[in-house]
């Protein structure tokens, strides 16, 4: 496989290099306040989708640009190379919305989604169904034309920023597990939602918990047919999940540039142990980013993302553990004395990299039935 750039990549590159370097907004990392950080987020949205970097590679009729995949993860290299803000995740809700949803939905759901001005949560995980997500309890029942909506879902990421939600829930209690479950396109604002942020052991409250009391949903708003939210669920993880997370390659080279600089500004390069772990380091994001190049190959080539990116999953979650704890262990007592809190704050943060999007023990299951091997 040649993965050197075409000449039309390698053009856009060079140009979308030079509109990064003028747009990222200036301090932009170094915001405290979270609903600040949020609306600069927002902002970022904004100013990707009016240049024509967001939903490159959909389909022109649903207001992408009929793109190779290449070019959004060339979109991803530069941005993380350049340390510019989290791209925005419209990938995985958008392809839901226009792989299953009507004209109406599609007509009315994917623009605002696009150009951001309508922000998205998944209502997936429940607290007695996470890693098994097909015995969620959040019951709809079907009341004329609206479903009525009770339950409670857990680690909805951005969850109190959202405008609207991707929501799992049981249909039809009397068939098998994985049958029952519809999904939704519910707004955050409706009557019976509420949100709850969960502060992490970070300091962040990047995730919340929501409560669904008799939310009243149109039919209209069902999003595929009855009995198809399993389906829907595993088109959304399998993109969510897949080579779009070769931005985080680039993310992980700047972390780890800075972590080899923390290790020299301690005279610590000089210990063959650092060096081994420095080493193991650079590996490990190399096998990832083979990895990720290798399902990206087979996109390009017209392949959907399938369960091989649960392989790209376990290798992430490793490499970006591995190396916060390298940087744990160069830093020693100054991440607990507050001498460098941000550092501590970042290994908390990628401790659950190895539950969200699949915990590692399901991403192994799944890998399991693709090799054929005894259950």
């Amino acid at each position: 496989m040649d993965y050197r750039d075409t000449p039309e990549e390698a053009e856009f590159r060079a140009s979308l290099r030079a509109w990064l370097a003028e747009n990222i907004p200036a301090g932009w990392d170094k915001i405290e306040d979270r609903d600040e950080a949020a609306r600069m987020q927002r902002a970022w949205h904004r100013t990707l989708y009016e240049a024509g970097y967001i939903g490159m590679s959909w389909p022109k009729e649903y207001g992408g640009r009929s793109l190779s995949p290449m070019y959004e993860a060339i979109l991803n290299e530069e941005a993380g190379n350049l340390n510019a803000p989290r791209l925005p995740s419209v990938g995985y809700i958008g392809r839901a919305v226009f792989t299953y949803g009507s004209e109406e939905q599609k007509k009315r759901f994917l623009p605002p989604l696009l150009s951001g001005e309508a922000q998205w949560c998944q209502g997936f995980s429940e607290p007695e169904a996470g890693s098994d997500l097909a015995s969620l309890r959040t019951l709809a029942r079907l009341d004329g034309d609206h479903y009525v909506v009770n339950g409670q879902k857990m680690w909805t990421s951005g969850g109190q920023y959202a405008d609207w939600c991707l929501l799992l829930a049981r249909t039809d209690p009397d068939v098998p597990k994985h049958k029952g479950i519809s999904a939704f396109l519910v707004s955050m604002r409706e009557p019976g939602v509420t949100v709850r942020p969960i502060v992490l052991a970070s300091g962040e409250a990047e995730t919340c918990e929501v409560f669904w009391d008799d939310v009243r949903i149109p039919v209209a708003q069902r999003l595929g047919a009855p009995g198809e939210g399993w389906r829907i669920a595993m088109t959304t993880v399998a993109y969510e999940r897949g080579p779009a997370d070769i931005g985080f390659i680039a993310s992980y080279r700047h972390t780890l540039r800075r972590v080899e600089r923390l290790a020299a500004e301690r005279g610590l390069l000089e210990r063959p142990e650092t060096r081994k772990k420095l080493a193991a380091a650079y590996v490990r994001g190399e096998v990832l980013r083979l990895n990720c190049m290798e399902q990206l190959s087979l996109r390009v080539s017209g392949r959907e993302p399938g369960p091989e990116g649960s392989v790209a999953k376990l290798l992430w979650a490793d490499a970006e553990q591995s190396l916060q704890h390298l940087a744990m262990d160069i830093l020693g007592a100054d991440c607990m004395t507050g001498a460098a809190g941000e550092w501590l704050g970042s290994y908390f943060t990628s401790r659950p990299v190895s539950v969200y999007g699949g915990s590692a023990q399901i991403q192994k299951n799944i890998i399991a039935r693709m090799l054929g091997l005894p259950r």
